[in-house]
C-alpha cells in the first residue's frame, strides 16, 4: 500500500499562482509540477472557500494536541464503562 503524497502549503499556493497566470493550463501545470489535475482543482476549491487559511498543514502542536487528548479522552471513557460494569456486578454480587 503506497503512502498519499503530501504537499506543503507553499508549494500548494505555488502551484495555484502558476496555474492563474495567462496562458497557462491546469493541466500543463498538474504535469510539470507532478500531480493530479483533479488534485488542483482540490487545491482551488479550498483556497476559495478558506482564503488565507486554506491548507494549514500538518504538524503544528495545537492539532498534536488534540490528537492526544481524543485518544487520553477515549481510553479514559473505556476505562469508566469498566468500572461502571464492575460496579454493577459487585452491587448484583453483594445482594
Amino acid at each position: 500500500m503506497t503512502r498519499r503524497k503530501r504537499y506543503s502549503k507553499e508549494f500548494k499556493r505555488e502551484a495555484l499562482r502558476r496555474a492563474n497566470e495567462n496562458g497557462v493550463t491546469d493541466t500543463l501545470v498538474a504535469e510539470e509540477m507532478g500531480f493530479s489535475t483533479r488534485q488542483l482543482r482540490r487545491w482551488r476549491d479550498e483556497a476559495s472557500q478558506h482564503g488565507e487559511e486554506a491548507f494549514p498543514g500538518q504538524g503544528n502542536a495545537h492539532d498534536k494536541e488534540v490528537m492526544l487528548l481524543k485518544r487520553e479522552n477515549a481510553k479514559l471513557k473505556q476505562e469508566w464503562d469498566f468500572l461502571k460494569e464492575a460496579a454493577a456486578y459487585f452491587a448484583k454480587e453483594s445482594k
